[in-house]
């Protein structure tokens, strides 16, 4: 691949990174519980009410307003991470100030729509 190529994607090549990495992590510390926790049966040890109770909330937890919060205010802080970037590049070309903009329109407005859902979840920590 050429680095004409790579240079525009690299954003998105990064994100599928992040996440997936993420995801690679949570999918092994399952893995490793579920090897515990079946070695522990096969030995007969009875398994504590908590670690099935855990187990389950972590398969569905309902949504909560602070986790509605903390993620509304962290797509802020990206999107406004974007923004200052843009602005930084401007500098050097100016047109790249709205395409950064637009760009940190998206997260800005999911964060906004969080941290609406977080003032009206009925689930309160």
């Amino acid at each position: 691949m050429e680095a004409e190529l790579l240079i525009p994607l690299s954003p998105f090549i990064m994100i599928i990174a992040v996440v997936g990495f993420q995801t690679w992590q949570k999918v092994k510390a399952q893995k490793e519980m579920q090897h515990t926790l079946r070695a522990a049966i096969e030995k007969g040890q009875p398994l504590p009410t908590d670690v099935i109770e855990s187990m389950s909330a972590s398969i569905h937890r309902p949504p909560s307003a602070t986790r509605d919060m903390r993620l509304g205010v962290i797509l802020l802080a990206v999107s406004a991470g974007i923004a200052l970037c843009g602005g930084a590049l401007s500098f050097f070309a100016e047109e790249t100030l709205y395409a950064f903009l637009a760009f940190a329109a998206i997260p800005a407005t999911v964060g906004v729509a969080f941290l609406g859902l977080s003032v009206f979840n009925k689930n309160k920590d």
